[in-house]
């Protein structure tokens, strides 16, 4: 159904919510709308939207509302969503991370998001969190409607986050860790998926398992995440490299990056933003530490509402 349904939700604090649904081939999923609070940043076509999403099996209820309630105060249209298999939206393969699917499904998200009422079609902000920070980069270099782009400690080279993991769990440790993923894509061809954590304690199995990790991702989670991915998703990883459109965005860029990021690596963001001519903003933390509730979500919220403001004003007559 290409038709955007939409329903009331409960109102948030510092802005009006709804749900709205979309598809991609066929699945319907849903995402949230952020009613802006002013017109601040309205033009003559509508005011400007930014669309959000998560990285490794996020949901959209697990610390994005805190951006997006930012944006809406500051005169943005603001809408969060979920990927095909993840929280509320549909599909029929749950906890499956697909990077090219995850990419269809943003491209399906700027659509609906750009027919919301009241919204300027030509004027979308992307903003994408860890994965999701890399997988903005490829739809704007491949849309001609984006006006800013938002990248947070984005993981944007599979090659180098292999490299960055093995400096932090060793090469024993990795080997068997893909192992395991080519095990699991066998079984998984075969119909017969297994699961792993997305994160667990150090020792333990998971996608993410580093000291902080399991504890930070509980701090965010909402009600409708699940602590699973399907255990093939490290091979998926490794052919990640949305690096390479950077240099293709033709519109602002913020690239945040978290200097002690222990999962994204740093350098590789950098290298990135140095790509696509970007803003760049460091925190001293790690790659939880701009979420709501985290030592520099004041900050980074601060930084991207002027990189915003900035490039989206409307200029006077």
């Amino acid at each position: 159904m290409n038709e955007n349904d939409t329903t009331m939700t409960e109102t948030l604090p510092a802005a009006a919510t709804s749900v709205v649904g979309f598809t991609v081939a066929g699945t319907r999923c849903e995402g949230t709308h952020f009613s802006a609070r002013s017109d601040a940043l309205a033009s003559a076509a509508g005011r400007p939207v930014v669309v959000l999403a998560h990285g490794l099996g996020g949901t959209r209820d697990s610390g994005l509302d805190g951006f997006a309630e930012a944006f809406a105060a500051t005169g943005l249209d603001a809408f969060t969503f979920d990927y095909r298999g993840f929280g509320t939206s549909g599909g029929d393969e749950r906890q499956t991370v697909s990077l090219a699917g995850q990419v269809e499904d943003w491209m399906a998200a700027v659509d609906a998001a750009a027919q919301l009422p009241g919204v300027d079609p030509q004027r979308i902000v992307l903003w994408g969190v860890s994965l999701a920070g890399g997988h903005v980069l490829q739809v704007a270099a491949d849309r001609g409607d984006i006006a800013a782009v938002i990248s947070v400690v984005p993981m944007v080279d599979g090659v180098a986050a292999m490299r960055h993991a093995l400096a932090a769990h060793g090469p024993l440790n990795l080997l068997k860790a893909t192992g395991k993923g080519i095990a699991a894509r066998v079984r998984a061809n075969a119909g017969k998926p297994t699961m792993l954590p997305v994160v667990g304690k150090p020792g333990q199995p998971g996608a993410l398992t580093l000291p902080g990790a399991y504890e930070d991702y509980h701090s965010i989670a909402g009600p409708s995440w699940r602590n699973e991915v399907r255990a093939d998703v490290g091979l998926e990883l490794g052919t990640r490299a949305p690096a390479q459109a950077a240099s293709k965005i033709k519109v602002p860029l913020l690239v945040q990056i978290a200097d002690f990021d222990q999962s994204a690596p740093p350098r590789a963001a950098a290298l990135a933003a140095f790509a696509g001519r970007a803003e760049v903003r460091h925190y001293p933390g790690d790659h939880f530490d701009l979420f709501p509730g985290k030592p520099f979500h004041g900050p980074a919220v601060e930084h991207a509402v002027l990189f915003l403001k900035r490039h989206l004003t409307p200029r006077a007559n």
